[in-house]
C-alpha cells in the first residue's frame, strides 16, 4: 500500500463525510485533524485560565487587529504558569474567542494560525483534514504550508449530497457528547433510541443542527468553500467524488463506495 501523507475530505455540512472519514482513516492508518476540535481545543485553553480577562481589552480599534503577541502574552504568562498551559495556546485561543463568543466569523488569518499549530503539532502528515480548507484563502495557505514542511495533500475526496436530503439527514443527527460518535435516529440509530453504543451516554442534538441554520451552512459551502476545492484541484492535487446518499446504508456499502474511487488513486 502506497504512503499517505494527507487526505482532504470535504462536502456540504451533514453530506456525510464522517462515515467515509472513517474508512479512510482505518483503510490507511490516519488520523482526523478536525477544525472543530482545533478550536475547541484552543478555546478550552484560553477558558481554562479564568483570568477575567476580556479578549476586546486586546483588540486595537486603530488597526482593526490585536495588539501585538508579546503585550497579549505578558498579560496572559501568569495565568498559563498557574493553569499548566502553553501561552501560545492561550494566546491564540484568546484571538479565536473574540470572535466565536461574539458570533462571528473567524477570519482566515486566525483560523490558518491554529490549524498551523496543529498540523505541525501532528508532523503534518498521515491526516485526514476535516473542515479545513473552508475558503480559498485557506487553501492557497495549506498549499504554501505543505510545501513549506515538505509534505504534501494527496487527495481531495468530496462527499456529495443533495441539499434537501442533507437536511432531512442533518436535523436527525444526534451526537454523544462524551466520546463523539455521531447517530442519526433513521439511518444509524443509538441503542434503544437515546444512548451511546460505546459509552452508554445519552445522545444529544447539535443546537446548530436546525434547517434554518443548515440552509445557511449550504449557502456558505457554494460561496466560499467550493472556489476552495477548485484551487486545490487547480493545484494538481488528485480529486474524487463519492456519493453521500446510498441505496442501502451499511458500513460495507460506504466502505465500498469510497475504496472505489480512492485505491485506483493511491493504491
Amino acid at each position: 500500500m502506497a504512503k499517505v501523507d494527507n487526505i482532504v475530505v470535504t462536502g456540504k455540512s451533514g453530506a456525510g463525510k464522517q462515515p467515509r472519514i472513517d474508512v479512510l482513516v482505518d483503510r490507511y492508518g490516519l488520523e482526523q485533524l478536525s477544525t472543530g476540535n482545533i478550536f475547541r481545543s484552543y478555546l478550552g485553553a484560553f477558558k481554562k485560565l479564568d483570568s477575567g480577562l476580556a479578549p476586546e481589552k486586546f483588540w486595537d480599534e486603530a488597526s482593526g487587529w490585536f495588539v501585538d503577541d508579546s503585550a497579549i502574552s505578558a498579560e496572559l504568562e501568569p495565568f498559563c504558569e498557574k493553569a499548566g498551559v502553553p501561552v501560545d495556546d492561550a494566546v491564540l485561543g484568546l484571538k479565536a474567542a473574540r470572535f466565536v463568543d461574539a458570533g462571528l466569523f473567524v477570519p482566515d488569518r486566525i483560523t490558518n494560525a491554529l490549524f498551523e499549530a496543529a498540523f505541525r503539532a501532528k508532523g503534518g502528515r498521515g491526516l485526514v483534514l476535516d473542515g479545513y480548507p473552508r475558503t480559498a484563502a485557506q487553501a492557497e495557505f495549506l498549499l504554501q504550508l505543505t510545501q513549506d514542511m515538505g509534505t504534501k495533500l494527496d487527495l481531495v475526496l468530496l462527499v456529495d449530497n443533495e441539499d434537501d436530503l442533507i437536511v432531512q439527514r442533518t436535523v436527525g443527527r444526534r451526537i454523544c457528547p462524551k466520546c463523539g460518535r455521531v447517530y442519526h435516529v433513521e439511518y444509524k440509530p443509538p441503542k434503544d433510541g437515546k444512548y451511546c453504543h460505546d459509552c452508554g451516554v445519552e445522545v444529544i442534538q447539535r443546537s446548530d443542527d436546525t434547517e434554518e441554520k443548515i440552509r445557511t451552512r449550504l449557502r456558505e459551502f457554494a460561496e466560499k468553500t467550493a472556489p476552495a476545492i477548485e484551487l486545490l484541484r487547480k493545484a494538481g492535487i488528485p480529486y474524487v467524488e463519492v456519493p453521500g446518499n446510498l441505496p442501502v446504508f451499511t458500513d460495507e456499502a460506504v466502505r465500498e463506495s469510497v475504496l472505489g474511487k480512492v485505491e485506483p488513486i493511491l493504491g
